[in-house]
C-alpha cells in the first residue's frame, strides 16, 4: 500500500512537469512567431514592440556604472500647466538701455526658437500667438521683447510673436495688418487665443496674464502715459485678447481704417453685436508703460473715422477677414518671433 501511493505521487509529479514544459515551449514558440511576423506584417509591429517592451515613462537606462536614470515623459504625458503660474513675481522694474541689440536679447533666451516656446515642464493652458502690427521703431519692439519673453515665459505659455509689417509707403493700416497676423498665423499652428498688442506698451505686472477668456479681454486699463486711468469707457485698444473663435465671430476688424484712430471703436461695436462683453483685469494689474515716441509721418490721423464709425452695423458682415485681400511678400522665422511682411494695397477714398 504505500508503495503504490509513492509510486502514484511520483507519477503524478512527472505528468505536472511535463505539462508545464510543454505549456513553456508553446509560449517561446508563440513569442518567436509573433516577433519574427512583425518583419513582414507593419500592422502589428507596433502592438508586439509595446508587449515586449516597457512603456516608455518607465523604462530605465544603465552605462558603465552611472545610475539609472528615468527617461524624460513625452510632450503628451505632461500635465496641463496651472491656470496661475508659480513663477510670476508681480510688478518688476522695466529697463530699456540704449545700447541694447537684438542679439543680445536672442542670446540671454535661447529657448526661444524660430519665434516659438513652449514649457517644458507642463503644457499650456492655451496656445497663444501675439501679433503686433509695426511700421518703424526698431528700439520699441527691442524694448517690448527684452520685457516681454521672460514675462511670458513665467507665465508657461505656449506662444509665437508675430511682427506684421506692411510694405510701401502708404498710410498705415494698423487693423488690415491685423488681419493678415491672424490668417497668415493660422496657417502654421491653430492658435486658441490671439493678443493683438500695440509695440510701444510694455506690460508692468505678469499677473496680468496673456490667456483669452470667455469673453473678449481688454488688457491696458491703465498706462503711465494717462496716470493709469482707463482712457474712457468703451476703450478697447493697446493690448486685447480675443479667442481664435471670437475673432472669427466679429469678422475681425474692418479693412477700410487707414491712418491713427477708429479701429478698436469698431471692434468693440463688433464685439457688441454678438452680444459679447469686453472684460478687464483689476486696474492694479493691468497696468502698461508707453515708451514715448512721436506719431510716424505714415501714420497721420484718419479723418474719415467717425464716418466709417457710423457705418459699422451695416458693414461689418462684409468688411473685415472674409474681404482681406493682401500679396503676402515673405515670412521670415527670426530667433524670437516671425516677421510677416505683406502688399496690402492703398485706400479707396
Amino acid at each position: 500500500m504505500g508503495i503504490s501511493h509513492a509510486v502514484g505521487s511520483l507519477f503524478c509529479r512527472i505528468r505536472l512537469l511535463l505539462i508545464i514544459s510543454v505549456c513553456l515551449m508553446t509560449a517561446g514558440w508563440a513569442g518567436f512567431y509573433l516577433r519574427g511576423s512583425t518583419h513582414n506584417s507593419p500592422k502589428y509591429k507596433s502592438a508586439a514592440d509595446n508587449f515586449w517592451r516597457r512603456p516608455s515613462c518607465e523604462r530605465k537606462t544603465e552605462d558603465k556604472g552611472q545610475p539609472l536614470v528615468v527617461e524624460e515623459t513625452t510632450k503628451e504625458d505632461l500635465k496641463i500647466c496651472p491656470a496661475l503660474s508659480p513663477y510670476l513675481k508681480g510688478i518688476v522694474p522695466l529697463s530699456f538701455p540704449p545700447s541694447l541689440t537684438l542679439q543680445d536679447v536672442s542670446k540671454k533666451y535661447p529657448l526661444v526658437k524660430n519665434g516659438f516656446y513652449h514649457p517644458e515642464n507642463c503644457k499650456s493652458q492655451q496656445r497663444v500667438a501675439i501679433l503686433i502690427p509695426h511700421e518703424t521703431g526698431e528700439k520699441h519692439l527691442l524694448y517690448l521683447l527684452i520685457t516681454y519673453t521672460p514675462f511670458l515665459q513665467r507665465q508657461q505659455l505656449e506662444y509665437g510673436i508675430y511682427i506684421i509689417h506692411q510694405a510701401g509707403d502708404e498710410t498705415f493700416n494698423r487693423a488690415k495688418l491685423l488681419n493678415i497676423g491672424y490668417l497668415e498665423a493660422l496657417k502654421e499652428k491653430k492658435w486658441d487665443c490671439f493678443i493683438l498688442h500695440d509695440v510701444d506698451l510694455v506690460p508692468e505686472n505678469d499677473f496680468n496674464t496673456y490667456l483669452c477668456d470667455s469673453e473678449p479681454k481688454h488688457l491696458v486699463v491703465g498706462r503711465n502715459a494717462t496716470g493709469y486711468k482707463l482712457r474712457y469707457k468703451q476703450y478697447f485698444g493697446g493690448v486685447t485678447a480675443l479667442s481664435r473663435d471670437q475673432f472669427a465671430k466679429v469678422n475681425g476688424y474692418s479693412n477700410n481704417y487707414w491712418g491713427w484712430g477708429g479701429e478698436d471703436d469698431d471692434l468693440h461695436s463688433r464685439v457688441g453685436f454678438q452680444k459679447m462683453e469686453v472684460v478687464r483685469p483689476p486696474p492694479e494689474i493691468a497696468r502698461y508703460t508707453m515708451i514715448f515716441h512721436t506719431r510716424d509721418s505714415g501714420n497721420q490721423v484718419n479723418k474719415e473715422r467717425m464716418q466709417l464709425l457710423k457705418k459699422v452695423s451695416k458693414v461689418w458682415k462684409t468688411d473685415g477677414l472674409n474681404s482681406c485681400t493682401y500679396k503676402l511678400l515673405s515670412i521670415e522665422h527670426e530667433p524670437l518671433y516671425i516677421n510677416i511682411t505683406a502688399d496690402i494695397g492703398k485706400p479707396e477714398y
